[in-house]
């Protein structure tokens, strides 16, 4: 993607649940922040309020339900299928709750972007916030990164960094790192479609500059 292209970015958006981040990223395509249009919504799981999301703004969605193939490689393949016929621009996994095959990851290497609600490379997989809560630690985040074969893998592009209050409980620390997740992730998205982020050889280049192991950092007091 360059910005002289005429055309927006052709974006398919992954979900599993409640879809705000796909929602905040609909927003910015709307509002012409990002020069890209969500094309496609896919779900894993029927009746998820993301789905009722996309109908709202009149975005194609569809279901391919985990639960009906016998093997993550024959889900994935049906996946791959779905999403290549809108021929998209960039993959966004918002939310989505799979652990995605080799296969997958190399077919769309470079245009798929994943956030995940921890400092990476710390706390890699579930229950984020409890386990730096318990760890002791002073601050906790978010990152949105390029999607490689390891889970929660890939080279970070942006982080937003949240402290941990004395007072904080697991549920209102999780409401604002959520709330820096809507910030960052459109942020992001952003940058891919203006050509400013790009994976190279397994590293993430901000304006053709190697990015540090966090990716730029978002500071929020």
């Amino acid at each position: 993607m360059h910005p002289e292209q005429a055309e927006p970015a052709r974006i398919v958006v992954l979900i599993s649940g409640s879809g705000s981040n796909f929602q905040a990223i609909a927003e910015a395509c709307k509002s012409k922040e990002i020069d890209g249009e969500i094309i496609g919504v896919i779900s894993n799981r029927p009746g998820v309020m993301g789905l009722d999301r996309a109908k709202q703004l009149d975005i194609p969605c569809s279901v391919v339900d985990h639960t009906e193939y016998s093997s993550r490689e024959e889900f994935d393949g049906k996946l791959i299928h779905e999403i290549e016929q809108y021929g998209p621009d960039l993959v966004v996994l918002a939310g989505f709750m799979r652990i995605l095959t080799p296969d997958f990851v190399r077919r769309f290497k470079g245009r798929l972007l994943n956030i995940h609600p921890s400092l990476l490379p710390k706390y890699k997989g579930l229950h984020t916030h409890k386990r730096a809560m318990e760890a002791g630690d002073k601050e906790h985040g978010v990152t949105v990164h390029f999607v490689s074969e390891d889970l929660d893998g890939g080279p970070n592009i942006i982080q937003a960094v949240v402290p941990i209050l004395d007072d904080d409980s697991e549920a209102s620390l999780k409401t604002r790192v959520q709330q820096q997740e809507h910030v960052i992730y459109p942020i992001a998205v952003k940058w891919f479609v203006e050509g400013r982020i790009t994976m190279i050889k397994g590293d993430a280049y901000f304006d053709s500059e190697a990015l540090p192991e966090t990716g730029l950092q978002l500071n929020v007091n």
